[in-house]
């Protein structure tokens, strides 16, 4: 009998403090929860990239000698990232050189035979066979020549793959060898990425594809920043994943983003079209651990802590009520003073 009375008593207090209290005028600003046209979103998870990203490897054998840059330096294009030695490729010129020097000889000698078969053929003093021989030979010796010359330019543009430069502007994202280590043929360098073009890469279901084939507008959030962007073109994939079959989206972002970089997580919002939804300003939105609610204002000035379910952020600094409070129904703008009110009202009864 006296649990029941202690329980009943509990619940009575229970109530008396959810019920709202009027107390002349409040000390905080309201606004109605009201029916909205927005636009009509469909949010997912995405990742940064960069629109220029590439590996630099090496393309001749030899010992690195020298590494100019490391993670996080910005580099200017034609810069020296990696010298590699260059003595296997020094040695190969050089062979190049006298193997074109030789075929350059050979060939004269044989343009001058030919040209003297010429004029000796012309006086009758040599037959048909032997200018034949002798113009066989000199196309012969010009073509060893220019094979040579091929080969020198070869061994020329081989060495110079002894010293790295960068490809472009940019960021070194990863350095992939140490001093003193040897190179070979397609081994990575170094990985970098250029900061000045960024875009963001998500994943949509094949069943939601219907809804966005005509989508050419979306936002990117980045929670970690606090900062939300619209896109600056919007790119569809003609082909979705085999395995997962979801299709890829590629979301430009604008030039000039702070703390923003490759492998980062944000949240596109793609726009689907209007719909009216019943919203309240963001800023009356209280989250209390795993609690969400609004402070509910009567017409009588009753204040009430009331528990809610939201949907998605509009944007447009509101969001979405799904269940807890109706259209018409006002709410604290700011809970802080809402909750301090509320608590200095219930000490005095």
């Amino acid at each position: 009998m006296g649990y029941r009375i202690l329980k009943a008593a509990s619940l009575a207090l229970f109530s008396l403090l959810l019920a709202p209290l009027a107390h002349g005028a409040l000390p905080f600003a309201t606004a109605p929860a009201q029916y909205r046209e927005v636009n009509d979103t469909y949010a997912t998870e995405a990742q940064v990239e960069a629109v220029q990203q590439s590996t630099v490897s090496a393309q001749i054998s030899g010992r690195i000698v020298e590494i100019n840059f490391d993670v996080g330096d910005r580099v200017k294009k034609g810069q020296v990232l990696v010298r590699i030695d260059p003595s296997e490729v020094n040695q190969s010129l050089a062979v190049s050189q006298a193997q074109l020097a030789q075929a350059q000889a050979g060939f004269q000698n044989a343009k001058s035979h030919y040209e003297r078969s010429q004029q000796l053929f012309a006086r009758k003093f040599i037959s048909q066979a032997a200018l034949d021989k002798a113009t066989a030979d000199y196309k012969a010796a010009e073509a060893q020549m220019r094979a040579a010359q091929a080969g020198a330019g070869l061994a020329a543009t081989t060495k110079s793959f002894a010293t790295v430069l960068a490809p472009y502007t940019g960021v070194v994202m990863a350095r992939h060898v140490e001093l003193g280590e040897t190179a070979t043929p397609g081994k990575p360098l170094m990985t970098g990425f250029d900061p000045r073009e960024l875009r963001a890469v998500a994943s949509i279901p094949q069943y939601k594809m219907a809804n966005l084939s005509g989508l050419s507008r979306a936002q990117v959030e980045f929670p970690a920043l606090g900062k939300r962007v619209d896109a600056t073109k919007v790119t569809v994939q003609p082909a979705a994943d085999f395995t997962t079959h979801v299709t890829r989206v590629r979301i430009g972002l604008p030039e000039g983003l702070q703390g923003v970089y490759p492998g980062m997580f944000a949240r596109a919002y793609f726009e689907m079209g209007r719909v009216r939804k019943l919203l309240v300003p963001a800023s009356a939105v209280v989250r209390r651990g795993e609690v969400t609610a609004v402070y509910a204002v009567d017409a009588k000035g009753g204040v009430t802590l009331r528990q809610v379910r939201l949907g998605e952020p509009t944007g447009e600094g509101a969001v979405e009520v799904l269940a807890g409070v109706v259209a018409g129904e006002s709410v604290a703008l700011d809970p802080i003073k809402a909750g301090m009110y509320l608590k200095s009202v219930r000490g005095k009864e």
